[in-house]
């Protein structure tokens, strides 16, 4: 069975929105693109590269397909991987694409994932994507989460939990925390929550 791994970058008050530059995302006036940028390190280097050199395919929502499909096929040096993983796209309105190998999911999201999750192939990586995400989670369909917990607030954006997130427990994989004050932790759903008094 595969697992869904959502791969995230997040500030301290939730927030996963345009990490990566200033025009990555400016939905919802977003201002703060490229929060992620001034705390780069090579421990943090180094997760990502272990990461991006697993097996996958990748579990995409529109909006972060449409910003990787113009950018990633001209680095490919940097993540050669991405070329050849197959892209599940979730959208109802895009039916092929000229970035390959790509699947577009329509209708019933959350049945096309749990059936994605019975087939034979590597585990389906989930980068960005804040909307497939809170639909993947209403139905808990994330194994597990590998966050990148970077030490800023910024008030505003596409948040990772939000209402709708069902209860879950977690036990923590693997932990380090980066010179620059990232926490690296991976998370692997535990059942359900427990209770206790004190």
């Amino acid at each position: 069975m595969r697992k869904v791994i959502a791969l995230e970058f997040i500030t301290l008050d939730g927030v996963i929105q345009a990490g990566g530059g200033p025009e990555e995302d400016t939905s919802g006036g977003f201002t703060y693109g490229g929060w992620q940028v001034p705390y780069s390190d090579d421990v943090l280097g180094t997760v990502m590269n272990k990461q991006m050199n697993l097996p996958f395919d990748l579990l995409l929502g529109r909006k972060t397909f449409d910003i990787w499909a113009p950018y990633w096929p001209h680095h490919a040096d940097i993540w050669p991987s991405v070329m050849t993983a197959t892209k599940y796209v979730a959208s109802n309105t895009l039916t092929s694409h000229e970035w390959q190998p790509t699947v577009f999911l329509s209708g019933d999201i959350a049945e096309k994932v749990r059936q994605l999750k019975q087939q034979q192939g590597p585990d389906l990586h989930v980068y960005g994507s804040a909307n497939l995400l809170q639909t993947l989670m209403k139905h808990d369909l994330v194994d597990e989460f590998w966050l990148k917990i970077y030490p800023l607030t910024l008030g505003s954006g596409k948040q990772l939990f939000t209402d709708g997130t069902i209860p879950a427990a977690f036990k923590v994989m693997e932990s380090k925390v980066s010179p620059n004050g990232i926490i690296i932790v991976n998370y692997q759903r535990a059942g359900a929550v427990k209770t206790g008094s004190f």
